[in-house]
């Protein structure tokens, strides 16, 4: 039995790893020639400015265009600057930010606007090719987490738990209220009313949390760290890196004899991920399945046009976790 799950996973391990060996040619080579173009034609914007260094927007009578990095970025963007800006997203839907590199094309529409915001701790590595006047990193402030100590590599995930989500809220209230004094009143109303959305998050969460026999769950990446430490869980992931890092069958052995050891029967995918990794662990397990827990780095198609949020997507996650965690369903 243990030489056919070794062969099945060497199998599973070698058809992914083809796959993603044609990727990342295809993006190395568009990568090389995106460096060539962008040295050709931009400016490096190398200097990453504190909120006192942003400067008002002089004759402010117009929507600000506001050009936001990814979607909770974006989510955040719109619930506080609502009606009184513009909003846009770099990332398009369904791309997965980690190995997001932008167009010149992208870069031109970004830079023919006077914000962008985003969320920083690296997750964002072409920030410093945008020129634009006026940058808000959200993350600003916060005390982080890593993925690897030893290489200082930075967990950026800080939207996932709602109170930093909070800190990330007030960060972005202030940007704006700086580079657009005259909507400030409007600003710390609209941030206001989303920052008790997310207190009313949080208590939903530790309510929910509170009747479950576990404290352990296996992510696809490790994105939930600041999470798990917020509710007292135990994060264990199939990939110790971004969801873009190559997986070799140990790991997968590794994860499998952990889930089997902790008597976990839920494996967690995500939206925007290939869901085969999670599935092949959990084929090993007794009574084992595949439920979605987003890292809300991305919306698919269907659910931007459903018009789901951040909150939305929150409680999702929630309800998938639950059921791991054996927690008694209200």
């Amino acid at each position: 039995m243990k030489r056919n799950t070794q062969i099945i996973l060497s199998l599973l391990f070698l058809s992914i790893l083809f796959s993603f060996c044609c990727q990342n040619l295809y993006g190395q080579n568009q990568k090389s020639k995106l460096t060539s173009e962008l040295k050709a034609n931009l400016t490096s914007n190398s200097t990453h400015r504190n909120l006192s260094d942003i400067q008002s927007v002089q004759n402010a009578s117009h929507k600000l265009k506001v050009v936001s990095s990814f979607f909770p970025i974006g989510e955040f963007v719109k619930k506080i600057g609502g009606n009184f800006i513009e909003s846009s997203l770099l990332i398009p839907v369904g791309i997965e930010p980690h190995d997001f590199e932008p167009t010149i094309n992208q870069i031109q529409s970004v830079n023919s606007a006077e914000v962008l915001v985003y969320n920083g701790l690296g997750i964002e590595s072409w920030i410093d090719k945008i020129s634009i006047p006026h940058k808000i990193q959200a993350s600003a402030g916060l005390n982080v987490s890593y993925y690897d100590k030893t290489n200082r590599t930075i967990d950026p995930h800080v939207w996932l738990d709602p109170v930093l989500a909070k800190k990330e809220v007030e960060n972005i209230r202030d940007g704006l209220i700086v580079i657009d004094p005259n909507n400030r009143d409007k600003y710390l109303s609209n941030a206001k009313n989303f920052s008790d959305q997310l207190d009313s998050l949080d208590k939903a969460i530790r309510t929910d949390l509170q009747s479950c026999k576990k404290k352990d769950f296996i992510s696809f990446h490790n994105s939930f760290s600041y999470f798990a430490k917020r509710y007292g869980l135990n994060q264990h992931s199939i990939s110790n890196a971004g969801p873009e890092a190559e997986i070799t069958p140990k790991p997968l052995a590794d994860i499998i004899n952990t889930a089997k050891n902790l008597q976990l029967h839920v494996i967690y995918s995500e939206e925007l991920i290939d869901p085969r990794y999670a599935s092949a662990v959990a084929q090993e397990l007794e009574n084992g399945k595949v439920l979605v827990l987003s890292p809300i780095e991305g919306l698919t198609k269907n659910e931007q046009a459903s018009g789901v949020g951040y909150i939305d997507k929150m409680h999702e996650n929630i309800k998938n976790l639950m059921e791991g965690l054996e927690c008694k369903q209200s």
